[in-house]
């Protein structure tokens, strides 16, 4: 990394409050980017910007419902108002829904988890492309998972893991798209991370379907089974929203210790 690599660049960041977002959104203010925060939690995304302002940048906190067209309007009006720019998003918002077997899994837990997983990362990336354009390029980061895209052990993961490969395929399809205006898209697929994620997680029994598969030494090997770390997944989109990452484009990075190789 080499110091302030994004000075005088603005990044949007979706699910900024917690996780995986706060940990990008304070790393690449340490690189010298302003920071506009998205959460559907005020004081989580004011904690963020505290946090992005101590590393000696600014930020922009901002509360939307990521799947509502109106919300996400306002949000790139809020930030071209205050910054008059926009290099880089990282849609990073997302939910593990309910987990449960396919028959049990109702019509609107199905669609509450593509609404927000789905839906959301396709209102992120629309309503910003213009302002990337206007800038005459930037980087697009999404946030997958190992699910769906590699792993398919998750029993009763349908809706959540058809979504992450879902934004596998979108990445592709609009980094093609996008190329033209030097815009890069890449999305990243993080496997076990320390999170608050399972906050917005339920399972319905699970059990009855589950293949019976025991891992004694845990499911990661290169750390012996534990979960990795937001810094470690925020470190990797920091790149990818670099010009260190210039020449990459359209390319899925799994970031899980090897645990979809051994589990997928």
């Amino acid at each position: 990394m080499n110091e302030m690599e994004l000075a005088g660049k603005v990044a949007l960041i979706t699910g900024g409050g917690s996780g995986i977002g706060k940990a990008a959104a304070v790393m690449m203010a340490k690189a010298g980017a302003k920071i506009v925060a998205i959460s559907r939690t005020q004081d989580e995304v004011d904690e963020t910007i505290r946090e992005v302002e101590k590393a000696g940048s600014e930020g922009l906190a901002l509360t939307a419902d990521i799947a509502k067209a109106d919300d996400m309007k306002r949000v790139y009006d809020d930030l071209d108002k205050r910054f008059g720019r926009l290099d880089i998003i990282f849609a990073n918002a997302g939910i593990n829904g309910m987990w449960a077997p396919i028959d049990e899994l109702t019509p609107e837990e199905w669609q509450k988890t593509i609404d927000i997983n789905l839906t959301g990362t396709y209102m992120t990336v629309h309503f910003g492309v213009p302002l990337l354009k206007r800038q005459g390029g930037g980087s697009i980061i999404i946030t997958a998972s190992v699910n769906g895209t590699r792993l398919f052990t998750n029993t009763g993961s349908t809706a959540y893991s058809s979504t992450k490969a879902a934004q596998v395929a979108f990445t592709q399809l609009i980094a093609l798209e996008l190329a033209k205006d030097k815009i890069r898209v890449n999305v990243v697929c993080p496997g076990a991370i320390d999170t608050e994620i399972d906050d917005n997680s339920s399972k319905r029994d699970i059990d009855k379907i589950k293949e019976p598969v025991d891992f004694p030494e845990g499911t990661i090997p290169l750390t012996d089974g534990k979960p990795g770390k937001a810094d470690q997944v925020a470190d990797l989109v920091l790149f990818l929203a670099s010009d260190r990452a210039s020449h990459i484009t359209g390319t899925p990075i799994w970031i899980d210790g090897g645990e979809s190789l051994l589990v997928g």
